[in-house]
This record gives structure tokens, C-alpha cells and sequence, in this order.
């Protein structure tokens, strides 16, 4: 399916890896140009390279820590310069720590709310005028916590509720002129779930990667976690006019894990 976005312009942040690195290919596969960022420059002109070998538009990466003001101007008004303008936001963020609530500090709070929460205020408040030029588009990536509190993710359960409550909000706000939605990632084989499995192997609690992936699918109903392109493709779709009337709605991504209703 084409998805009419070739030709377009795109800022990804926190896209070195993860579920922002597939988002910004999904994109570039597109023909969008688009801007990664990350604050480690050595992966994130390593993640440049591999991106050009697959994106139909150009790709470019620009440093930058998104929990800081300073930086999320700079970040936004490089894409502008660059480009001449921008069609699509897309906000992504690494996950806080995993801790129970009793061990969790002051410091860890205020600093998971600036990375998840207003580093989006932030971007949006930067970009709101150059979307509002091209009719664009913003789309969040925050988590399936959101619907269903994790076990020892009480900043991630709590901090990315008002990421929800801020697209709902915008939604109403802009959308005659930007459409805002939200994507909620459960479990994608991204270098963190790697990180972790590799971890339990080292404990002895499970005795093989094979082994460390099918207990992290053992509650997802289509029996594997997802891969992060298969996320990043639903973000392509959000940006194009084939979601033309999608506006405010927040996408579980997570294979039918999640037991919520709502």
C-alpha cells in the first residue's frame, strides 16, 4: 500500500534503537525524509548508515538529550533548516527504571516525568507551527502500561498516563489542523527485552535465548512478542491520509496481551 507520504518530513526522537529506530525506518521506506535522534552520536551515525541502505528519502541524525529544554529546540529548529519544514512528529522515549513504589526516589520521579512527559510538551509546543503549516501529524509512542499496570514499572505505570491525557487533549485543540494519536507498545524484541533476557540467562532462570522469548510470550495470545517494525509500520500508517480519520485514539500494539476492555 503506498501511503502518500514520500517526499515528507519526519523528526523520530529517541531513535538510535528501539521502537524509534523501526518507527524511522518505517518512514524512510516510505520515501519520508526523516530525523533521528539520540544522545549516544557513535550509535546514532551507526543507525544513519543502516537506515540509508534501506529509506527512499534521506535520512540524517542529530543529537540531542530530550529531557532537556535547550536541546528540543535546537533539535526541532535543525530539522526545520534542513528540510524547510515538517510534516510529522512522532515521540519516543526511553523507559524509566524498573522499581517498586517504596524504592523508588524523589529524583527518579521528576526526572521520569521530564523524559517522558515533558519532553512531548516540549516537541509539540517547538513543532506545533510547522505542522500547522503542512496539516501534519503527531504520533506518540508511550506504552501498553497505560491500560495495564506492569509489575515494578510504577514510573512507567503512572508518568505515561498524562502522555495519554495530553493526546486527547491536543486532539480536540488541533484537530481540524494536526491529528494527534498515541501507540502503546506491549512487548517487541528490542535491545532492551534482549538486555533482560540475556540477564535471566546469566541468573540461571531460563537456560536459552529460544527459551527467554517464549516465556516473555507465554501471556500474549498470538504466542511471540512483536518486532519492532511491525510497530513502526502502524506509526507510518498514523502519519498518512489513509488514517485520515483517526484523531485521539491511543493503538495497543501488543499482539492481544493486554486484558483490558477499554
Amino acid at each position: 500500500m503506498d501511503l502518500g507520504i514520500e517526499g515528507n518530513t519526519a523528526l523520530v526522537t529517541a531513535s538510535s534503537s528501539g521502537l524509534g529506530k523501526a518507527s524511522a525506518e518505517a518512514l524512510a521506506k516510505e520515501g519520508v525524509n526523516v530525523v533521528i535522534n539520540g544522545r549516544d552520536e557513535s550509535r546514532l551515525r551507526e543507525t544513519v548508515k543502516a537506515l540509508r541502505k534501506v529509506a527512499k528519502g534521506e535520512v540524517t541524525g542529530i543529537a540531542a538529550d530530550i529531557s532537556k529544554e535547550e536541546d528540543i529546540r535546537k533539535l526541532v529548529r535543525e530539522t526545520v533548516d534542513k528540510f524547510g519544514g515538517l510534516d510529522h512528529l512522532v515521540t519516543c522515549a526511553g523507559g524509566p527504571p524498573s522499581k517498586p513504589f517504596l524504592k523508588t526516589t524523589d529524583d527518579e520521579w521528576y526526572a521520569a516525568y521530564d523524559m517522558l512527559v515533558m519532553s512531548v510538551v516540549r516537541l509539540v509546543r517547538e513543532s506545533v507551527e510547522h505542522l500547522r503549516e503542512n496539516n501534519g501529524n503527531i504520533v506518540c509512542i508511550t506504552s501498553i502500561s497505560v491500560k495495564e499496570s506492569i509489575e515494578n514499572l510504577v514510573l512507567s505505570n503512572s508518568v505515561r498516563m498524562a502522555v495519554i491525557g495530553l493526546v486527547k487533549t491536543l486532539s480536540r485543540e488541533m484537530g481540524a489542523e494536526i491529528r494527534v494519536n498515541a501507540v502503546l507498545p506491549g512487548a517487541h524484541e528490542t535491545s532492551r527485552i534482549e538486555n533482560l533476557v540475556e540477564k535471566a540467562i546469566s541468573r540461571g532462570e531460563v537456560s536459552s535465548y529460544e527459551e527467554g522469548l517464549a516465556k516473555w510470550s507465554k501471556e500474549v495470545p498470538m504466542g511471540r512478542i512483536g518486532q519492532p517494525i511491525e510497530l513502526g509500520e502502524v506509526v507510518a500508517f498514523l502519519c498518512s491520509e489513509k488514517a485520515s480519520y483517526l484523531n485521539g485514539v491511543s493503538i495497543p500494539i501488543d499482539g492481544g496481551a493486554s486484558k483490558s476492555n477499554l
